[in-house]
């Protein structure tokens, strides 16, 4: 694998932007970076910490998490919460999310704080609908994580990494889904981070202490593991121009020292699935 940048606390949310590049999150130390065609770094959204989850606005920024889900222009003059850690009595903030081809938000709540001490509880999955509304459509969930559609739509893939399940869900027409299923029980050593969909549909999951990216099978069946540099892997996406480059983000955790947290490229043998630009109205309400 290609080291691009490193000297990160915990990088999550890597993001495929056609024009800008690789953006990633940094949730330790804060900040939403970008890594350009020319290997250059710059900053997209400074300061903010906690952000585990990025998805593309069709309004000319990008949505990111941590203490509620909020978009972020990308020229920095506006802000807009979309959903706040009020949904549920529980929720504390919000980990990992994705869209769906309408456009829509599907995220994960966590309901205690991952560095902050404090016993675990299970927290939620919500839909952000495009006129704004939310809806909770699932529960349990010990430490939500990456998310991922089939390629037909008709399935969500969410990780569970305290749980050691990747979950599976039915999706509706309207957006809700059926009662989850397990697609992969996952192995006790590591835990399933963030993810990504290929367009066979296949499921690349980042193994966070597992020094390695999972991929299986649509009967989930493991096809291969990649290995990577870093035992902390906690997410991965597909990118460049045909969709084959294979970005995959770590943490320092179990690394050599406090802030070695990395980006690497190598290249897939399978495109991605492009992820839908979100299109939920931002005057909501």
């Amino acid at each position: 694998m290609e080291q691009l940048a490193t000297g990160y606390g915990l990088v999550e949310g890597p993001t495929w932007h056609p024009t800008k590049g690789l953006l990633y999150s940094d949730v330790l130390n804060g900040g939403v970076f970008a890594i350009g065609a020319d290997g250059a770094v710059s900053t997209v959204v400074p300061h903010r910490k906690g952000i585990g989850g990025i998805v593309l606005h069709e309004d000319d920024g990008l949505v990111v998490g941590g203490r509620n889900l909020s978009f972020k222009s990308f020229d920095g003059e506006r802000s807009v919460v979309m959903l706040d850690n009020d949904v549920t009595d529980v929720a504390v903030g919000f980990n990992d999310f994705t869209t769906d081809a309408k456009g829509r938000v599907y995220a994960g709540s966590l309901a205690f704080k991952v560095f902050g001490g404090g016993d675990p509880r299970p927290g939620h999955l919500h839909l952000v609908d495009l006129d704004g509304s939310i809806r909770t459509l699932s529960d349990g969930v010990m430490l939500t994580n990456g998310m991922g559609f089939s390629p037909d739509g008709k399935l969500l893939y969410h990780a569970d990494a305290r749980d050691d399940v990747i979950r599976v869900y039915d999706v509706g027409e309207d957006g809700g889904v059926g009662p989850w299923r397990p697609f992969v029980k996952t192995p006790p050593e590591a835990h399933a981070d963030g993810l990504a969909v290929a367009e066979d549909g296949s499921v690349w999951t980042a193994m966070a202490h597992g020094s390695r990216v999972d991929v299986y099978e649509t009967d989930g069946s493991l096809r291969k593991s990649l290995p990577v540099p870093l035992p902390m892997v906690t997410s991965v996406c597909f990118g460049g121009d045909d969709l084959m480059d294979l970005y995959v983000v770590t943490g320092s955790r179990g690394g050599p020292h406090e802030n070695c947290g990395t980006v690497y490229k190598t290249r897939a043998d399978v495109p991605g699935l492009p992820v839908a630009e979100c299109r939920v109205r931002l005057d909501a309400g």
